[in-house]
């Protein structure tokens, strides 16, 4: 028997609900006067790292990553560096996908590529973030996978912050998949 849209819908609600409580508990949820990746000024700032760092935490949003991966047609869990690496090792954990590790920029030593991991240019990948704000930083991490011949169709973020990365990332043919937004996290 398969669920209704209904009980899908009461499902990620009581799981976003969990992962609010988790957020806060783990100190995740900060306020004060904080400048963002993005430059933008806010008065509050979400520290995923400290939930990264939680393995409570962590789990819980492997967990929830995990379940709408399940619906996505992709064979890669993506994490750009530093913030999205631990997010995504624990999604493929959860997954049993491989994982593949988006660096910032070329390494001067080594095998200076971009990507620590497998990619083939008819890999799917979802990518994993851990707050969106303007979506850049993602948006340039999809462009470098791309340029593989692989292809981007899914970002999962842990909070969007709403202040146009869905928009930003839907230009460019990506749908953001948040876990939780700053509306509910902040209510």
């Amino acid at each position: 028997m398969s669920k209704t849209n209904t009980e899908t819908g009461n499902n990620f609600e009581i799981q976003k609900q969990e992962l609010i409580a988790a957020l806060k508990a783990c100190g995740a949820v900060r306020y004060g006067d904080f400048t963002l990746a993005s430059g933008k000024k806010s008065k509050y700032y979400i520290d995923i790292k400290k939930a990264s760092t939680d393995p409570r935490t962590l789990k819980i949003i492997a967990r929830q990553a995990a379940l709408r991966i399940k619906e996505m047609d992709v064979n890669i869990v993506a994490g750009v560096e530093l913030g999205g690496v631990p997010l995504a090792t624990a999604v493929s954990l959860e997954t049993e996908l491989p994982l593949l590790i988006v660096r910032k920029s070329v390494k001067e030593y080594g095998t200076k590529s971009r990507f620590v991991g497998d990619l083939k240019p008819e890999d799917r990948l979802v990518m994993l973030e851990d707050v969106t704000t303007s979506g850049g930083s993602v948006r340039n991490a999809i462009e470098v996978v791309r340029e593989t011949g692989a292809s981007v169709t899914y970002v999962i973020t842990v909070v969007d912050r709403e202040e146009g990365a869905g928009e930003k990332l839907k230009e460019a043919d990506v749908q953001l998949v948040p876990l939780v937004s700053a509306s509910d996290l902040l209510k």
